[in-house]
């Protein structure tokens, strides 16, 4: 059995623009030299940036390998199994593999896939834990007295309101396909399709054989440490043509965080700015998603952080 996830919701700050690496986006006799210092680094970074063959003619995805169809409707309930993994199979679930073609802005490329058998057992991360007191159903009361809920360390009394221990159910499977990023663009990717009775849309695991996946090449950061004022982004939430959703990794009394983007045809190198606490402020680091505008859309371009010179993914969907 798999322990539960604690989830966090965060805000999303929009920030609206082109490009925002220019002095002028700043306040303060700091602020040009922190602007000058990101794009330096963002160069040395892009400089650094050399993946090999397999980049441009492989199969390298650039997101999780278990995707949403669509908009699932989620009860605190179903998402709470959807992130944690907790299904059970009503349908017949065969070992065939079979081969599929993945199609490219650049081309198409056959590679083979797990069977529908192998996708679930890796879409199955295990049953719920148990829990006393709770319904076996979302929406029936819970009886009086303590209730249970799940934490980072462990399952720890509660008087919140309950949350009913219980998988999702496979009713049936289809092989389809599904966008996905990866290191040529968006690309049309084979994957099983489980329908679930609990969501309204399907859950897609995608279906190449862990053999024909490629990996993300390991980031060649700079040597100095990165400048003061800045910090570096985790992931992206999305990408949209030109529009990318970027999470920074932020301090938790940060303030000004403003997203910085330097590019060029090859590659997009990303970060973001923040003014620092003068006060006592608690070491945790907070995900905090901001939008920038390139100057033309991503495409297969790469984004990388401008901290570590890794690529980004796009975060679990």
């Amino acid at each position: 059995m798999r322990r539960p996830v604690l989830l966090l919701v965060l805000p999303l700050l929009v920030v609206a623009g082109c490009a925002p690496t220019r002095a002028d986006l700043f306040d303060g006799p700091s602020d040009p030299q922190r602007a000058e210092a990101f794009d330096q680094r963002a160069a040395q970074v892009a400089e650094a940036w050399q993946p090999g063959p397999e980049w441009r003619t492989g199969y390298v995805p650039l997101e999780g390998p278990t995707v949403l169809t669509g908009d699932p409707r989620f009860t605190p309930d179903t998402e709470a199994a959807f992130r944690a993994g907790w299904y059970q199979a009503q349908v017949p679930l065969y070992p065939t593999r079979v081969g599929g073609e993945i199609r490219f802005p650049d081309g198409r490329l056959t590679l083979p896939l797990v069977s529908a058998a192998e996708a679930y057992r890796q879409l199955d991360q295990g049953d719920p834990l148990p829990c006393p007191g709770r319904p076996k159903r979302p929406g029936l009361p819970t009886p009086g007295g303590p209730t249970v809920e799940p934490g980072p360390d462990g399952w720890t009394t509660s008087t919140a309101a309950p949350t009913a221990c219980r998988s999702l159910t496979v009713t049936g499977v289809t092989l389809g396909s599904v966008p996905v990023r990866t290191s040529r663009g968006e690309a049309q990717v084979p994957a099983w399709l489980f329908d679930v009775e609990e969501l309204a849309a399907p859950v897609a695991r995608l279906a190449v054989a862990p053999t024909a996946v490629g990996r993300v090449p390991e980031p060649t950061a700079p040597a100095e440490p990165l400048p003061d004022g800045l910090v570096s982004a985790q992931d992206l939430a999305a990408v949209d043509g030109a529009r990318l959703i970027v999470r920074l990794g932020v301090g938790a009394c940060d303030t000004a965080i403003t997203p910085l983007v330097w590019e060029r045809p090859d590659v997009v190198v990303v970060g973001g700015s923040v003014t620092r606490s003068t006060d006592v402020c608690p070491a945790i680091l907070k995900m905090e998603p901001v939008t920038v505008t390139l100057a033309a859309p991503l495409g297969a371009r790469p984004v990388l952080d401008v901290s570590s010179g890794a690529a980004l993914s796009i975060a679990p969907r």
